[in-house]
């Protein structure tokens, strides 16, 4: 997807904003990995895991789009995928956004919920979805 982006974005002179959210259950679990290598006291904050996500949304931008003249963005977030890519769209006036979304049955979408439908149903802009 973040090829796909990329291209689009090169074509058009755009600019491509690469999002890495982490999400507060694997925030928790990686504090709690650290905490018990580190005699309990872990150094892996809010902010040590926002850095973390971003670097790992620059290393894909590098490795994904060196070859395309398109400016790229690195944004990490922690908290809910959903909310985090829609409130960085609203931030970094995105006009278009990609996300790779998981196989459910209808049935699957009610009991647990979609990112990728409820990002569609929230965001003023294209969405373009690919299923996993």
């Amino acid at each position: 997807m973040v090829r796909e982006a990329g291209e689009l974005a090169a074509g058009v002179g755009a600019e491509v904003v690469i999002l890495h959210v982490t999400t507060e259950e694997e925030f928790q679990e990686n504090q709690d990995r650290l905490a018990e290598v580190s005699s309990g006291t872990s150094m892996y904050s809010v902010e040590t895991a926002q850095e973390g996500a971003r670097q790992y949304a620059a290393n894909a931008g590098t490795e994904l789009l060196d070859d395309l003249d398109v400016s790229i963005t690195p944004v990490g977030a922690l908290g809910e995928r959903r909310d985090e890519i829609l409130a960085a769209a609203r931030t970094h006036g995105c006009d278009y956004i990609f996300v790779t979304g998981t196989k459910r049955s209808p049935t699957g979408k009610v009991l647990f919920g979609d990112d990728a439908q409820s990002i569609i149903l929230n965001f003023e802009g294209s969405v373009v979805v690919r299923t996993e």
